[in-house]
């Protein structure tokens, strides 16, 4: 008897949970997503890096941030072959997510009912319903699963509403209509899989802010994207900080090594190798007298060398 109540009571909760599976994932799963972070989080759950971290992102290549994370055990964040609507324009932000999927009428029917209950406008397409939520530092990621012809998420339209909410723009697995329109836009960038002027159909939004794959990575809200010409790198959000003073310093050590050997003050085995503590010294004495601005402060700096074993 037990036994039974307990798969009735079984069954019914997963009709309850089913039944009332929301379009855009609640401030509590996304907290749940992204426990490492510690800091200040936006009230829909995202984690809030700051935006003086994602300027200071713009400056780091897609090859340290590819490294960094390596190390760090994230092997399938990176994704290429874009097309970039201006490719000399870098792209840092706070990750939306959005899931598309091909047309189930029955489904759909469900998304549009669930939209109501969520206040989601019921004029037009679900395409605009992630588009309502962005703000300022926002990146808008959509897995539109590949498809070109009928699958255009966004044309002119709905990239100047985009870029007005966000100041950024777009990184979809998918494609776009009116690219030429979409490049007129100041500010406003975007890597897409295709362009096509075919408007959107056959197709339907399934969630916002969840778990999805672009590509060869996976995404979650929160995540911070490095966009460039070389091609796209998702963060996870802790990450970010120490992936941006890593790169930094490596950077430096980098302008070092360049430097000392154009000189042939050193061998190209010394610098590749363990550096002795003869160029570690100079190292130092050339931070000291950096001809330029470092890109960190002089505390970070200072709290970096203090765990590198250089």
């Amino acid at each position: 008897m037990n036994k039974r109540i307990l798969m009735v009571s079984a069954i019914f909760l997963s009709c309850f949970l089913l039944y009332g599976q929301n379009i855009g994932s609640s401030p509590e799963y996304i907290k749940a997503l992204t426990p490492e972070w510690k800091g200040e989080r936006f009230p829909d759950g995202r984690p809030k890096v700051s935006d003086a971290l994602l300027e200071r992102l713009k400056n780091i290549s897609i090859e340290e941030a590819w490294g960094v994370l390596r190390n760090k055990g994230f092997q399938n964040q990176f994704e290429g072959d874009w097309i970039i609507i201006n490719p000399d324009q870098a792209m840092t932000g706070r990750v939306v997510t959005a899931q598309y999927m091909p047309l189930r009428p029955d489904l759909e029917k469900q998304i549009r009912e669930q939209g109501k209950i969520e206040n989601r406008t019921q004029k037009g397409g679900t395409n605009s319903w992630p588009i309502d939520i962005l703000i300022n530092g926002d990146v808008y990621v959509a897995d539109g699963y590949g498809k070109t012809a009928d699958g255009t998420l966004i044309g002119d339209n709905l990239g100047n509403s985009i870029y007005a909410k966000s100041q950024r723009g777009v990184i979809f697995y998918g494609s776009v209509r009116d690219q030429e329109g979409l490049s007129e836009i100041k500010g406003f960038n975007g890597w897409i899989k295709g362009e096509d002027p075919s408007y959107i159909q056959q197709m339907m939004l399934t969630s916002i802010n969840a778990p999805i794959r672009i590509g060869r990575a996976t995404v979650l809200p929160g995540d911070v994207v490095l966009a460039k010409k070389y091609g796209v790198i998702f963060i996870p959000a802790y990450l970010v900080e120490e992936l941006v003073l890593t790169s930094e310093f490596t950077a430096l050590r980098d302008e070092f090594g360049h430097q000392r050997l154009r000189e042939k003050k050193y061998l190209t085995g010394q610098i590749d190798s363990e550096w002795s503590e003869e160029i570690k010294k100079d190292f130092l004495n050339w931070l000291n007298n950096y001809p330029g601005k470092l890109p960190m402060s002089k505390e970070e700096l200072d709290n970096y060398l203090k765990e590198r074993n250089y």
